[in-house]
């Protein structure tokens, strides 16, 4: 049976295949921008030392290219909702060694997928977050707490601290 999958209409993508870097060294990279906002990864990439930075980098740029021009989305609401690294092929090569023996080289490449969310609230989002508080004086709308701060255990003490 075929599922077809309703689109998200708020979701862009870019893919980018056969990127020749093992996918390990890019899974460290894209570990570090998961959930981050565009302008907030836009920085992180270019300040990271690793090779792999500059083809994530174009990724995230091509994807954000791709939902300002397709979808009209405004790039400060943009964040990366999802991203992943798959292992591609393996190039072969052999190297000519000593007494005219081959030795093998395998080359690894991946295949990444930045997918872009667009957090603009629109009004049907915003009912979500309400409720109503019905008071002597009347109906009250309230936006329940959604704050998602993360509190560090070594920063504030933790097990640690307690004596």
């Amino acid at each position: 049976m075929i599922k077809k999958r309703k689109k998200n209409q708020s979701e862009v993508y870019a893919l980018g295949q056969h990127i020749c870097m093992s996918p390990h060294k890019a899974r460290r990279v894209i570990d570090q921008i998961r959930g981050r906002s565009y302008e907030e990864t836009m920085m992180i990439l270019e300040l990271m030392p690793y090779r792999t930075c500059y083809a994530i980098l174009k990724l995230v740029y091509s994807a954000a290219a791709n939902a300002s021009h397709n979808m009209g989305f405004n790039e400060r609401d943009l964040v990366i909702s999802k991203a992943e690294v798959n292992q591609g092929t393996t190039v072969k090569k052999l190297k000519p060694r000593a007494r005219g023996r081959s030795y093998p080289i395998k080359r690894p490449t991946c295949s990444i997928t930045i997918v872009l969310k667009n957090t603009s609230v629109n009004k049907e989002e915003f009912k979500r977050y309400q409720y109503t508080i019905n008071k002597p004086g009347g109906l009250i709308t309230k936006e329940k707490y959604t704050d998602m701060t993360c509190y560090e255990m070594y920063t504030n003490g933790g097990l640690w601290d307690k004596k």
